[in-house]
């Protein structure tokens, strides 16, 4: 039964790709009358597999080919194939990957209702690598290297854009503790915009023991707490700071903590020097504290604006002005494509 089982699913992708590669060479829209009337009933992933989804984290995976693709699975009822859905296919036939185009309500299911794009794939997963593999990097090597550490982030959706806003702002590499954290699952994929599919994220079983031997390499540990209260005294002697007073002098690993209890006693006690958001007005119990992703992006921005290379003043206002660029909100383009559209300083710092 299971050698039919194996030798009807390889008889399966071979007529639905056969498919696909005649309806490309001749311009036709992939799928139809014939396609649709198969049965689609195969279609749940197996244990070892699980089901990606979203138009980046797809075609990110693809280009990465760090994952093993069993199968594409493409909307059926799409006005033709074009732009990244077309690339999809073109990318999958090239890899001989099988190419089904089951209904939307089929996808809805097998994704639990998430928002899929019309674009899933079953893969392979994929895992966060030991820490010892990120490299030897030492200070003298660059002063300005940026590693993100991640102590015990739970919320996948929080986790991916964590992720974004790293790959985003040009961090080196993203470490995570094993214990009590996420796993890089397709959840985290979406909510990175696919980021994860091409970042190399890194985890130890012994967080404390990583600062400790980055501490003593000549890297500067600084981690991060919410904006200090008046009325309570400052429970450790580990200096606070404003990000927006912090000086990137020497190469530095920043430090996230968990959404509801911040960084644990132990890593707390491991840094040099703890940065805090300063807000911008008296707040009420209960708001005094930024979500973690929200914290991440702008940490990340203050400390990363000071990197060498980073564009300038003038720079930014070349390219938000000049008449020969198109602007990206008539091409449609990304932030990442046009990088002067977000690293302004704020006002205080530019009249500095």
């Amino acid at each position: 039964m299971a050698l039919l089982s194996t030798v009807r699913g390889a008889t399966w992708g071979r007529l639905v790709t056969r498919h696909f590669s005649h309806a490309a060479r001749h311009g036709e829209r992939p799928g139809g009358e014939e396609l649709s009337r198969l049965l689609l009933d195969d279609l749940v992933p197996t244990s070892r597999l699980e089901l990606l989804f979203g138009m980046s984290p797809c075609l990110l995976a693809l280009q990465a080919a760090r994952r093993s693709v069993a199968r594409l699975l493409l909307q059926a009822g799409k006005a033709g194939l074009q732009g990244k859905r077309a690339e999809l296919l073109r990318m999958a036939e090239a890899r001989d990957i099988p190419v089904l185009r089951p209904r939307r309500q089929k996808l809805d299911t097998m994704c639990r209702y998430q928002v899929h794009q019309g674009v899933c794939m079953e893969v392979s997963p994929l895992r966060p690598r030991p820490w010892r593999e990120a490299g030897e990097a030492s200070p003298g090597d660059d002063p300005q290297q940026l590693w993100l550490v991640l102590d015990g982030i739970q919320d996948p959706r929080n986790f991916g854009a964590v992720l974004r806003s790293a790959h985003f702002l040009g961090v080196d590499k993203v470490i995570t503790s094993r214990r009590n954290s996420c796993p890089l699952t397709p959840v985290v994929s979406k909510s990175s915009a696919g980021a994860m599919e091409v970042m190399d994220v890194f985890s130890t079983d012994d967080l404390t023991g990583f600062l400790q031997t980055k501490a003593q390499q000549g890297w500067l540990v600084a981690g991060t707490v919410g904006c200090p209260s008046t009325d309570d005294p400052q429970s450790s002697e580990i200096p606070i700071m404003s990000c927006l007073e912090f000086l990137w002098e020497r190469p530095t690993l920043l430090v996230l903590g968990n959404e509801g209890s911040g960084l644990s006693q132990e890593v707390q006690a491991s840094c040099q020097l703890l940065l805090t958001i300063l807000p911008r007005r008296q707040l009420p119990p209960g708001l005094e504290s930024l979500n973690v992703s929200v914290a991440a992006g702008i940490l990340l921005h203050s400390i990363c604006s000071q990197r060498k290379g980073f564009p300038t003043e003038g720079e930014r206002r070349q390219l938000l002005q000049d008449p020969q660029e198109p602007s990206a909100r008539s091409e449609g383009l990304s932030m990442a494509q046009h990088p002067g559209l977000s690293v302004f300083r704020p006002r205080e710092r530019e009249a500095k």
